[in-house]
């Protein structure tokens, strides 16, 4: 059973940065691929971006290439979410997610998630 705990949310002012960590826990996270979704209040869960096992291959939503940056470390056991350029649409509930096989967008490939960190961007 993989555990996972997301960190580094907050407040900040629009144009800044913040980065998110996911500890995991329970299970063979370097096996695995790790995600970042978000879900911002009265719309659906979305994909972010998302990390191959090894690290060597990453996928991002259009809406955050150039902006964010995806990461692991698979000797800590830890992804990150480095997110920059900060606008007030990024406001959302940030989750992080351990999948199984390849690199995948789809909600329903990830079957671990974390409790989610709060984003909020000011204006």
């Amino acid at each position: 059973q993989v555990q996972l705990v997301e960190s580094g949310g907050g407040l900040v002012q629009a144009g800044g940065s913040l980065r998110l960590s996911c500890a995991a826990s329970g299970g063979i996270f370097s096996s695995r691929p790790m995600g970042w979704f978000r879900q911002a209040p009265g719309k659906e869960r979305e994909f972010v971006a998302g990390i191959s096992w090894s690290g060597d291959a990453t996928l991002y939503a259009d809406s955050v290439k150039g902006r964010f940056t995806i990461s692991r470390d698979n000797a800590k056991n830890t992804q990150y979410l480095q997110m920059s350029s900060l606008k007030p649409e990024d406001t959302a509930v940030y989750y992080c997610a351990a999948g199984m096989g390849g690199l995948r967008t789809e909600n329903g490939k990830y079957n671990y998630w974390g409790q989610g960190t709060q984003v909020t961007v000011s204006s």
